[in-house]
């Protein structure tokens, strides 16, 4: 005969605590993601399309790390400047045009929507962070249609803007800021129906939420941009 132990109170608190984190970061992966997708299946932007190697903005789109500071050596006051890492690779050989137009179409789109995943993964600890200060169920519950609301608010216009590739990448950018994906995320706390109809609603415009970053493999292009992206280097 099984004994089933019934959970203490600190242990059921800390397992809502972690079901509200894992459906905020659902929330905020998966509607964004979907937002991006379908949005821009009506209205998808052709001006992509015409990129060469002079419409491409070199301008970093995030600004370099600079930081100082200041250590004793030997009693002495020495102060120094750390910046952000320099990655070096060797220039991209491409063997026409239309593989130069595809490096430079990723370049703009990793650009435009790398702050967006970025800011996805501030907002989830901000408000996981903020719903620990909540003294119960019905207060956390309060907070997040308020964040939902919000969030339909600020960043519906913004994914009304993308392209239909820039949805897809901003899917995989988020799991890259995330490490999680979409679809594991729905099938564990909405269960596989759910999880099987947002799927294949993602499926009908070309995407997955099942995708995954590999950043060492299929990804390994994107993820060199990303980096030199974030170091200011593009």
């Amino acid at each position: 005969m099984v004994k089933f132990v019934p959970f203490s109170f600190a242990m059921r608190e800390f397992m809502f605590t972690f079901a509200i984190v894992m459906l905020t970061r659902l929330f905020f992966s998966v509607w964004l993601a979907m937002v991006a997708v379908g949005t821009c299946a009506q209205e998808v932007v052709q001006d992509e399309e015409n990129l060469d190697e002079e419409a491409v903005d070199a301008t970093p789109s995030l600004d370099p790390m600079l930081k100082l500071g200041r250590v004793l050596d030997n009693g002495d006051s020495i102060q120094y400047v750390e910046v952000n890492p320099i990655y070096v690779y060797p220039k991209p050989v491409f063997k026409n045009a239309k593989q130069r137009q595809a490096y430079n179409r990723l370049v703009a789109n990793v650009k435009k929507v790398l702050p967006i995943a970025k800011e996805v993964n501030v907002i989830i600890q901000e408000t996981y962070e903020y719903l620990q200060t909540l003294p119960n169920k019905k207060a956390k519950d309060e907070h997040m249609k308020y964040v939902e609301k919000s969030i339909m608010k600020e960043y519906r216009p913004r994914m009304k803007k993308l392209s239909y590739q820039q949805g897809k990448l901003l899917i995989k950018l988020i799991y890259r800021e995330c490490n999680s994906s979409s679809y594991q995320l729905i099938q564990a706390f909405l269960g596989p129906v759910r999880a099987g109809f947002y799927q294949a609603f993602a499926w009908a415009f070309g995407a997955s939420l099942t995708k995954k970053y590999d950043p060492e493999g299929v990804d390994r292009l994107t993820e060199r941009v990303v980096l030199q992206v974030e170091a200011g280097q593009i």
